[in-house]
């Protein structure tokens, strides 16, 4: 006898921005500015839901939160659970993993109308949760067990709703990622690794135990009182420590419903109790809470050093993209070489899973290339060719300086397969966000040292958020030198067609240079130089003075 279901992956197309994860007073004012946004979206719904939910989740906008910004694709995954797993599943009382979470909370609070406005939205949009528990599904069974292990509240298992509707790949303007939503510093103050390889804030197991140890933190710190610990997780422990020796200063309470707190913290706390209630509710708030089986359906299992993903997903059984979707901390087209050296997989696919791999070689499960250096080649070349990074070249070479020499040889690790196969990848999840028609001409940028979003938004005139928006990043990340980033704009040259293929370019200006000869160099209007380069142009052009240039490079 074997049990039959389906196990929901939710592949995430591009990036997305949910509730942050701050812990400072800059990254409290951005939850105020991420709520204004939310906002916003909120309008643009009003006015235009059918062509607003092409871009946004205008159901997650309404609740306050900054909505998830990609399409969803679910793919159905049968996993065959084993028959030992399905008879010990028959005997258990409580066959749905919610009613267990919902058979052991313990917070106990008094409705309040900030609590109820909350608790109304989600009532009124049952299709919202619906999505939550496909994204939950592969993983919810795991993350109860470990808080149960731990002796959390369960109520904490709502709290991925919260913050990124759990979703693995969410990531905020605030620079918060994965389902926990974690900014830099505090996922790796809480041990969640963070390399070019690899994003532990990504991985679902990683980032759970770190959000319980930062949680745990937190509610020491505030002698046991889980609303200020969770007002905390989201707008930073200094903030909700000060608002409380204020109100304490002015002899008012001190509870978390009497604290001045950003909007966004305000109304935080409330979600996560009015889902507590609806669940520990649904009969007689006549709520059909999606069901999830009670059952373990993936599984950690240990790999014991770097494999390429195809390699692991073949010995599986699985497709990349299912794969990749399992195991969202993973970056590129193979797992970190320093580790985690771990693979979620379902539950069925495990046997055959570990069959395989015992019989493979560990120097098997990477592809290798005997590269023969060249004159003009150097590491950052090579890397970028190779889809490695320069690290992993010296490491494997035992280079002891970053300078090669020609007809010298290097090994350097491959992915078995095109790229486009990893489509998970931070880098085919760039591809595709940077894709994204967002204008009437697609341009490339060039990120030179010193360069910022701030100067590259007043160079374009384009929305300093939506630049970052379209290329998958946050407006406060650091630009690395070399880094080709998009540029979507309305309007270029009258004489470019909207089939062009453009390009951005900084020209230097040589003596003898005029308007009219580097127009004519470049194919492009007089008009137009002028037009790029109002700020720029004075009188006489100047030998050394740099103008922008959109280039056609189908026509130059």
């Amino acid at each position: 006898m074997r049990s039959h279901t389906l196990l929901s992956l939710v592949l995430i197309g591009t990036l997305s921005a949910c509730n942050a994860t701050t812990q400072s007073d800059e990254q409290a004012s951005q939850l105020e500015q991420e709520h204004q946004i939310a906002e916003q979206i909120v309008v643009s719904c009003g006015q235009s839901k059918k062509q607003a939910e092409d871009h946004f989740d205008c159901e997650s906008a309404e609740s306050g939160t900054i909505p998830i910004t990609h399409p969803v694709e679910p793919i159905e995954v049968a996993v065959e659970v084993p028959e030992e797993i399905a008879v010990a599943a028959a005997e258990i009382e409580i066959k749905d993993v919610w009613q267990r979470v919902r058979s052991q909370l313990k917070f106990e609070f008094e409705d309040n109308k900030r609590i109820a406005a909350q608790r109304n939205w989600y009532l009124k949009h049952p299709s919202y949760m619906k999505r939550v528990a496909l994204r939950a599904k592969p993983f919810l069974h795991l993350i109860v067990e470990k808080m149960e292990q731990q002796n959390m509240p369960l109520e904490l298992v709502l709290l991925p709703i919260v913050e990124s509707a759990f979703d693995p790949f969410a990531y905020s303007h605030g620079r918060a990622a994965g389902m926990w939503q974690f900014i830099p510093s505090t996922g790796q103050r809480f041990g969640m690794k963070q390399t070019w390889w690899y994003d532990g804030r990504r991985d679902v197991m990683a980032s759970t135990q770190g959000a319980i140890d930062y949680l745990n933190y937190l509610v020491k710190m505030f002698d046991g009182n889980w609303l200020h610990a969770l007002a905390a997780y989201n707008s930073g422990e200094g903030r909700v420590q000060r608002s409380i020796r204020k109100n304490k200063r002015m002899g008012k309470n001190t509870d978390f419903w009497n604290l001045d707190l950003p909007r966004e913290t305000r109304a935080y706390v409330p979600k996560l109790l009015a889902l507590a209630d609806i669940l520990n509710n649904s009969d007689q708030y006549s709520f059909e809470w999606p069901e999830i089986n009670n059952i373990p359906l993936t599984q950690e299992v240990s790999i014991g050093s770097q494999i390429d993903l195809a390699l692991g997903a073949e010995m599986a059984g699985l497709t990349v993209k299912e794969l990749h979707a399992l195991n969202p901390g993973y970056n590129r087209w193979a797992t970190d070489p320093n580790g985690p050296y771990k693979l979620l997989l379902p539950i069925d696919k495990v046997e055959k899973f570990s069959t395989e791999l015992a019989k493979t070689d560990s120097s098997q499960r990477l592809n290798w290339v005997r590269h023969k250096v060249k004159s003009g080649d150097s590491l950052l070349q090579l890397a970028n060719k190779y889809h490695t990074n320069t690290d992993i070249i010296s490491k494997v070479n035992e280079l002891k300086s970053n300078l090669i020499i020609a007809g010298n040889y290097l090994i350097i690790p491959v992915a078995l397969k095109s790229l486009d196969s990893y489509s998970l990848s931070q880098e085919q999840r760039l591809a595709k966000t940077q894709s994204k028609k967002s204008g009437a001409y697609k341009l490339n940028h060039t990120v030179k040292s010193g360069d910022t979003f701030w100067d590259i938004s007043r160079e374009y005139k384009v929305n300093l958020r939506q630049l970052a928006k379209w290329n998958g990043m946050a407006p406060a990340d650091m630009l690395r030198p070399g880094k080709t980033l998009v540029v979507w704009v309305d309007n270029v040259s009258k004489g470019q067609s909207e089939d062009a293929v453009m390009r951005t370019l900084t020209y230097t200006v040589r003596n003898g240079d005029s308007l009219a000869r580097i127009a004519g160099k470049f194919n492009v209007k007089i008009s137009d130089l002028q037009k790029w380069n109002q700020a720029k142009l004075t009188k006489y052009l100047q030998p050394g003075q740099k103008l922008k240039i959109f280039v056609d490079v189908t026509r130059t």
